[in-house]
């Protein structure tokens, strides 16, 4: 072991590709020897992704002790017992044995069997205090072993690794973190005491002080933190050199990159990367959970529903496959299906995060609000770093109307995204409801300024200065919407653009700039929800004659905004048939419509009365 630890601690150099091949190998069969079945699957895909070691070249057998020849037997009969999850029967059989190996596995199967039993009395509860009530009561008998253990210097990296998982169970956090770094330094090549470490790391200024082994395996470790702590661009520079370094094949770091791309929401090159992945590696099930979600966003229901009948096939009991079936039924608005499904991946794996926060999401389009609550607690508690469960909590408070309680969630899912636009308009309609205006006014221009996802950080920021009678700021922040609605490129279909012509039509006639609002006036015209807008004309058509008959214009941007038609059937504020201008003759153009043709004597366009009251609108 010492010697094998030297070997991975010389340093992050991937120049000899197949020593790291022989590391993988080797530390992959300590870990199946010890019930470590994901360490040694994910060292396993790592080393496939590189190129095959000769026979001269494969890694020797590890050398038994004299401990080792005395627990065989022992071992084996127990190894075959939790292979089968009899967890307690190997415990009983390894009692006694003094091997490293044969003693972590006693001492793991104890741990295991208390996890079993805890979640045997925990899978259909929901609420928080009974979960609360629930332990596993072997971790404080482990504790005290395994304590005695490490003072003597008795214990082994995977000693180590599980001496820290007991110490995070107990809420220990600063002693577990000092239990995995030990291990990461005396066992550098197992996978597992790494994810131990990133799952209790909260912050970049956490990483930094602590004392890393400086071996290859750190570059894995740093490539998934990063990801883990939305330091996408981190997470993608760090990927991309070990893909440069010899690990272009993995399928492991294809399925990171992917998911690296979905924290940031780039949608199409996360579903480009999951369809490559699923073509490479067809029977994987791992991360599609993940590729569901995108196909949810992009309501891609075919693709979703292959999917779903695919992983099917493969297993229908694997966790991941229920999540991908619940968000095929809530595709499909079948809401109580889809919390089904969920429930039932929750039977399966407790601790799985992306059930529960999925889970909240279910409850709270079927407006129970209470188990949306509790299902987002429970994925908290699984992952702090959740981002998707605190702002789901701080949703679930704003539907129940208490600002303090979501704006408290909201700020923690900003922290944990600090960048994503979504948290801060959140974030910013909060404090607007608390009436702190100029905090909402920071949250709303930081959400444009990082780049706004659902486009309505500026119509939100246009209408607070409204409310605070800015009017010159209101205007260029619905120029600025307007602009970045356009240069999509795609249909506009936001309500909120016929709001900003509105806005700018009304504006813009305040200024005097008459071409300016006749431009904002008739693109305003094209939106069905401001043609109407305004009260109904009185009926005037008894008291005018023919050729006189007054229309309030249907748009109604200006309050006293009115038509004069030679036709009774006149409904459209550009009417098809020429009108006199009533105000040619006259010296004070201030009464001349919109537009007006001076030079042919007719007018095509809005006619202002003489009479117009002053506006009744509030500047921003």
């Amino acid at each position: 072991m010492a010697a094998m630890a030297a070997m991975a601690a010389g340093g992050g150099d991937f120049s000899d590709l197949r020593e790291i091949k022989k590391q993988l190998l080797s530390v992959a069969e300590r870990s199946r020897e010890r019930g470590l079945q994901h360490s040694g699957k994910w060292a396993a895909e790592l080393a496939f992704a590189l190129e095959p070691l000769p026979l001269s070249e494969l890694p020797p057998p590890p050398v038994l002790t004299e401990e080792d020849a005395r627990d065989l037997d022992a071992y084996t009969l127990a190894k075959s017992y939790f292979d089968l999850k009899e967890y307690d029967r190997a415990a009983y059989f390894l009692q006694g044995c003094k091997s490293q190996k044969a003693y972590f596995l006693y001492m793991y199967s104890r741990y295991l069997s208390g996890e079993k039993k805890k979640d045997d009395e925990t899978v259909d509860s929901l609420g928080p205090l009974e979960k609360g009530q629930v332990k596993n009561e072997a971790l404080r008998e482990l504790r005290v072993e395994l304590s005695k253990k490490h003072k003597a210097q008795e214990l082994d990296g995977f000693g180590l690794y599980l001496y820290g998982v007991v110490l995070r169970k107990l809420d220990l956090v600063k002693e577990a973190i000092d239990v995995f770094v030990e291990a990461a330094h005396v066992l550098p090549l197992h996978w597992g005491a790494w994810l131990e470490l990133c799952n209790l790391i909260t912050d970049k200024e956490m990483l930094k002080f602590l004392s890393l082994p400086d071996t290859w395996m750190k570059e894995f470790f740093l490539a998934h933190i990063y990801t883990e702590l939305q330091l996408i661009e981190e997470a993608l520079q760090k990927y991309q050199s070990l893909i440069d370094a010899g690990f272009s094949k993995s399928t492991y770091i294809i399925s990171q990159i992917a998911v690296a791309y979905h924290n940031i929401r780039d949608i199409d090159k996360a579903l480009s990367i999951f369809n490559e992945l699923r073509k490479q590696d067809p029977y994987r099930i791992e991360n599609m959970d993940t590729f569901s979600n995108l196909l949810y966003v992009r309501s891609m229901k075919p693709e979703l529903s292959y999917l779903a009948h695919n992983l099917c096939e493969i297993d229908k009991y694997r966790v991941e496959t229920c999540c991908v079936i619940g968000n095929y039924y809530s595709l499909r608005s079948q809401h109580e299906k889809a919390a089904l499904y969920f429930q039932r991946a929750l039977k399966l794996n407790p601790r799985y995060l992306g059930a529960w926060t999925l889970m909240g999401h279910e409850y709270m389009e079927m407006k129970n609000t209470s188990a949306a609550i509790q299902a987002y607690r429970h994925a908290i508690e699984v992952n702090k770093r959740d981002y998707r469960a605190w702002y789901g909590l701080g949703q679930t408070y704003e539907i129940l109307k208490m600002p303090f309680y979501c704006l408290y969630y909201y700020r923690r899912a900003h922290q944990l995204r600090p960048n994503d636009s979504r948290m801060l308009v959140a974030l910013g309609e909060c404090y607007e409801k608390l009436n702190q205006l100029v905090e909402a006014k920071k949250c709303y221009w930081r959400a444009y300024a990082v780049g706004d996802v659902e486009k309505m950080a500026l119509v939100k920021l246009a209408k607070l200065h409204e409310q605070l009678n800015e009017s010159e700021q209101a205007a260029q922040c619905y120029i600025k919407y307007i602009q970045d609605i356009y240069s999509c490129g795609e249909v506009v279909e936001h309500l909120e653009v016929s709001t900003a012509f509105r806005y700018l039509a009304q504006y813009y006639f305040k200024c005097k700039l008459w071409d300016e609002a006749s431009a904002c006036a008739q693109k305003c015209c094209a939106f069905n929800d401001r043609r109407r807008k305004g009260p109904a004309a009185p009926d005037l058509t008894a008291s005018q004659p023919r050729r006189n008959i007054i229309h309030r214009c249907c748009c109604s941007l200006f309050p006293s905004c009115i038509l004069v038609s030679h036709q009774y059937s006149h409904t459209s504020c550009l009417p098809s048939q020429s009108v006199f201008c009533n105000t040619m003759n006259n010296s004070d153009t201030s009464n001349l419509c919109i537009g007006c043709d001076i030079a042919d004597g007719k007018c095509n366009h809005l006619l202002l009365s003489t009479e117009i009251p002053p506006f009744v609108v509030s500047f921003t």
